[in-house]
């Protein structure tokens, strides 16, 4: 029996790490195997979430969407999901509420959520867009000076957009005052569709806005420009569009708006050189939203009139600032405003000097 204990005891002893080896061994190739030949799950998509208006001021955001000029610069990993507004204010009230992280729009709605947020809220990236508005009045309604609009009903785009209070300023200017302010000019501020029909029904006697809405009125709608507003500013520069970010986003993904900005500065380049080149694409996009292309004789004057640039055109801002102030809508303007701006990352595109670019 003790000879049994014996042996059985020194089988056990020299079974023993053999076997824990091997337990071992197994565990270690077990892990192995599962590691390596579970599925991989596939990375979350960053959402991009950028705004814009079916305007050809916007045409970077119509072309660049539809061209897939962003995407390629962005990557697969990125989820670019638009978003279409009528005009600035209700573009810049998504944004406050976090729901945009990039968009195109006026320089009066931004600079407006810039000072409302204390200077937290956004960032103006780039120049997009220069010119392209005017005010547009219905045949019948010939006028020698603007004294003469005493008495006009005339629409804009959005209460507190730009050209609403371009429009207001130069009421102003003139000594005319609306019906809200005592005077007898009944303002519309409705949406550019809008603008349309009543002008076409004739409750309206013109409009100040912006192409192609502009050039619809004249060719579609038998109207005629009174005044174009580039004859209001030194050399017939003013911004109508800026990109502008939401320092969130830029905060959080630096590399992402930088990306961007460099596929904005290409494609502007490419549209300041050659802007008919483009207006298939524009036009099938303005399409999506109408309902229907626009004819050429609407869409070639309207573009002629734009000019294409990423430049900041700090100075006509501030101008439009001192205007904004001026009619009501903004309480005050700050001695310094460069802070609205952040041009690192057009420098960075540009490759160092953003005032050689178009």
């Amino acid at each position: 029996m003790k000879r049994t204990s014996f042996i059985r005891r020194r089988v056990a002893m020299e079974r023993g790490p053999f076997t824990s080896r091997k337990k071992v061994f197994f565990l270690s190739f077990l892990l192995f195997f599962t590691v390596f030949s579970a599925p991989v799950a596939p990375a979350r998509k960053i959402r991009l979430r950028v705004g814009y208006f079916p305007n050809i001021t916007h045409a970077q955001a119509l072309v660049g969407m539809a061209g897939g000029y962003f995407a390629r610069e962005l990557g697969p990993q990125v989820e670019i999901q638009p978003f279409l507004f009528n005009a600035g204010p209700s573009c810049m009230e998504a944004l406050l509420a976090g729901r945009l992280d990039l968009t195109y729009v006026g320089p009066n709605p931004a600079l407006n959520t810039y000072l409302r947020s204390n200077g937290q809220a956004l960032r103006i990236l780039a120049g997009a867009c220069a010119g392209g508005s005017a005010l547009v009045l219905r045949k019948g309604e010939e006028i020698a000076s603007p004294r003469e609009l005493a008495g006009k009903r005339l629409a804009t785009p959005q209460l507190g957009n730009t050209q609403d209070i371009a429009l207001r300023y130069y009421l102003r200017q003139h000594g005319l005052k609306t019906r809200e302010e005592g005077g007898g000019i009944q303002l519309y501020p409705v949406g550019n569709s809008n603008i349309i029909l009543l002008f076409r029904r004739g409750e309206i006697d013109g409009a100040w806005t912006v192409e192609p809405w502009v050039s619809r009125l004249v060719v579609q709608e038998g109207g005629y420009i009174f005044l174009a507003e580039e004859e209001l500013w030194p050399d017939g520069l003013y911004p109508t569009t800026y990109l502008v970010g939401a320092t969130a986003f830029l905060k959080n993904h630096p590399e992402l708006a930088a990306k961007w900005v460099k596929a904005h500065l290409r494609l502007t380049r490419e549209l300041a050189a050659e802007p008919e080149r483009f207006l298939p694409e524009i036009n099938n996009e303005l399409a999506k939203v109408m309902g229907q292309p626009l004819p050429p004789e609407v869409l070639e004057p309207a573009i002629s009139r734009l000019r294409f640039t990423c430049l900041p055109m700090t100075g006509p801002f501030l101008a439009i600032a001192e205007n904004a102030h001026a009619v009501g809508f903004l309480p005050q303007v700050p001695a310094d405003l460069s802070g609205i701006f952040d041009l690192s990352f057009l420098e960075a595109a540009a490759g160092g000097d953003y005032s050689k670019i178009p």
